[in-house]
């Protein structure tokens, strides 16, 4: 990771497609393609994801290897982009980038931000489908 600001122009040219899918955290048409239109199905896999998340974002938080924190991020983001969240997968892939054994991802913060970024991002994930199977 170049710059400390990775993530923030990450965040900036996810704005155009984040607009296109109305703002919402996650692509509903995507995810109900990808459930085959079974609104049973995708409430069962919206309730799984948003369980899964904290403990992804608790991995990736607590993860000091460079093995441990590709794998905590790859599947962030494989998850993430399973259920359309479009955002919270790319903040994944960027932080796979992160090589965390490496001086300069502790002295610029590179690590911590990663973190950061993917936990807001998978926190309004959850929020949002907290609201949504709330009013289903």
């Amino acid at each position: 990771m170049a710059s400390k600001s990775a993530h923030v122009s990450a965040a900036r040219s996810l704005g155009d497609s984040c607009d296109q899918l109305g703002g919402n955290p996650i692509d509903r048409a995507y995810l109900a393609r990808f459930t085959l239109g079974n609104a049973a199905l995708e409430r069962e896999v919206l309730q799984l994801f948003a369980d899964q998340v904290p403990l992804y974002v608790q991995a990736l938080g607590a993860a000091r290897s460079r093995k441990a924190w590709k794998d905590a991020a790859h599947t962030i983001k494989g998850s993430a982009s399973a259920v359309g969240a479009w955002r919270l997968a790319r903040f994944a892939e960027i932080a796979e980038r992160v090589d965390v054994e490496a001086e300069l991802a502790l002295t610029e913060g590179h690590r911590d931000e990663a973190v950061a970024a993917v936990a807001t991002a998978g926190t309004e994930v959850c929020r949002f489908i907290e609201r949504l199977l709330g009013c289903v």
